[in-house]
């Protein structure tokens, strides 16, 4: 049981149909990248293909600062949209969307990444303008290494108890392959990691309640990446449920002590003993201190329920 702790997961990938779906934040469709992808008739088999499977999320690179491959996750099964008749619905598995950490673009230094894409001259092809296309293993292995690698000091340490977390070191993401095998990081470590780099890099490490930015002695940012629906309330790993606090903000948000209003409105739970201590920690703005950009930002539904199943009013 340690072992699946502690490496990321293998699946073999032969015979897997992986696929690309392309995604804009203000697409006409109705997406949610976590939870679903609608699409229309005509991509229905490809889209059926990748059920059980994994799949790459791409944003245009007509969009404004585009974040080209963005995210990885496993489609569960395809159904017919209930809302939008001759349309139909991709639903991803729960707890397997997750963000890179390094948005990989389509053509990077090194060329275009997806080769699947490529004619025999080497020259893009008509698939590159199809919303739903297969990826080929090698692809797909290429772009999720290059969106998980792990360089970054944002990344937590791995404490040894024999030092009482005075010496820790950096964990490295470990990719294993074997022929046509790639490692999918499922791993509850992995993703909290991953998970950490995204809401530490929007906040600028900096604590969303009391607005410091503590740096310790390592160059290590003194502040947590907390979800807002908690993973074990089958929160997903996404920017929008994440927020950056520091310890006490924590763990008082964590207890219901604290909480978010849609306005971002930091609110103190009656329940409080020391009402001035903790409103004296908030900052000056009496609003949490979140990214500039609109779609980082705390969802208002895990705000929602934060305040009903956590916050003590």
């Amino acid at each position: 049981m340690q072992l699946a702790t502690t490496r990321p997961f293998l699946v073999t990938i032969q015979n897997m149909s992986f696929a690309v779906f392309l995604h804009r934040s203000d697409s006409i469709y109705s997406d949610i990248p976590a939870e679903r992808y609608q699409f229309p008739p005509q991509y229905l088999r490809r889209v059926e293909a990748a059920v059980g499977d994994w799949i790459v999320y791409l944003e245009p690179s007509k969009v404004r600062e585009t974040r080209g491959y963005f995210a990885v996750a496993k489609v569960q099964e395809v159904i017919a949209d209930p809302g939008t008749p001759s349309m139909y619905l991709a639903i991803i598995e729960p707890g397997t969307y997750l963000d890179f950490a390094n948005p990989v673009p389509f053509n990077g230094p090194d060329g275009i990444v997806e080769r699947g894409v490529l004619n025999e001259q080497g020259r893009l092809s008509g698939r590159a303008q199809s919303a739903v296309r297969p990826l080929s293993p090698s692809d797909f292995h290429r772009i999720v290494t290059a969106g998980l690698d792990e360089t970054d000091l944002l990344l937590p340490r791995v404490g040894n108890p024999q030092t009482d977390g005075f010496e820790e070191e950096q964990a490295p993401f470990v990719y294993e392959q074997e022929r046509e095998r790639v490692s999918l990081l499922t791993s509850r470590v992995v993703r909290d990691r991953v998970f950490r780099r995204l809401v530490l890099r929007a906040y600028d490490q900096r604590c969303a309640v009391t607005g410091l930015k503590l740096i310790n002695g390592g160059g290590r940012a003194e502040v947590a990446a907390a979800h807002i629906r908690p993973v074990e309330s089958n929160g997903p790993d996404i920017l929008t449920n994440g927020i950056a606090l520091s310890g006490t903000a924590h763990w008082m948000f964590d207890r219901g002590l604290i909480g978010l209003a849609d306005d971002l409105e930091i609110l103190v739970s009656r329940q409080v003993n020391d009402q001035e201590g903790v409103r004296g920690m908030i900052n000056r703005s009496g609003r949490a201190l979140c990214p500039t950009r609109l779609s980082e930002r705390p969802h208002p539904r895990f705000l929602a329920w934060h305040r009903d199943y956590c916050f003590k009013a």
